[in-house]
């Protein structure tokens, strides 16, 4: 999405040449394979562990970091291909998000129109919410070290980076559409005026 608003912005005359759907595609089959492959290297290394203790995975859903927590054997090596795995799965598309911003923030910068700026910039704002959402939560769950966040704490930031997320994601994209904005002015003018 931040490549595509990039392209739009920074290419604005190329885009239909440059985001064709064969394009897209491929950018949509990339990121599938790039996920699915790195869930197949836990799903492998997952049955190699014995299970000993409770059966009871203390989250609401069967995260990984919560099920080596359960393990009676050596989760060293499948704790450092978490990291190791997790580490380019998170800092890949941050920094293709950092750069492509970056790209944008300084073309939308040159724009002499500040209504021409404010238009581009509310063509990155709704998928920059979203993405700065879901990014700090996954940060504060997977990056910062959890020895001084509370377990309840950790399960709350999980939830919201898997369904506040997914969530919110059409409701703030909605948002920019007039009707939908309209609507929703209305509907609230009308339960305050009752």
């Amino acid at each position: 999405m931040s490549y595509d608003r990039y392209v739009a912005i920074c290419n604005p005359l190329r885009y239909s040449t440059i985001m064709t759907s064969k394009h897209c595609v491929v950018l949509v089959v990339i990121s599938w394979l790039f996920g699915f492959s790195s869930i197949l290297i836990y799903i492998m290394n997952t049955p190699n562990l014995h299970f000993c203790g409770p059966n009871i995975i203390d989250h609401l859903f069967c995260d990984i970091v919560p099920l080596l927590e359960l393990a009676c054997s050596d989760t060293f090596i499948i704790h450092l291909v978490v990291y190791a795995i997790g580490i380019p799965i998170v800092l890949i598309p941050t920094t293709i998000i950092v750069v492509s911003y970056t790209c944008i923030i300084l073309v939308v910068l040159r724009i002499s129109s500040s209504t021409g700026r404010q238009k581009a910039f509310s063509t990155c704002s709704s998928h920059l919410i979203v993405v700065s959402i879901f990014y700090w939560t996954l940060f504060s769950v997977y990056i910062v070290p959890t020895n001084g966040i509370a377990h309840s704490m950790s399960k709350i930031l999980s939830l919201l980076y898997t369904v506040f997320t997914s969530f919110i994601n059409p409701i703030i994209y909605s948002l920019r559409n007039e009707d939908i904005r309209k609507a929703v002015q209305e509907t609230i003018q009308k339960n305050v005026m009752q």
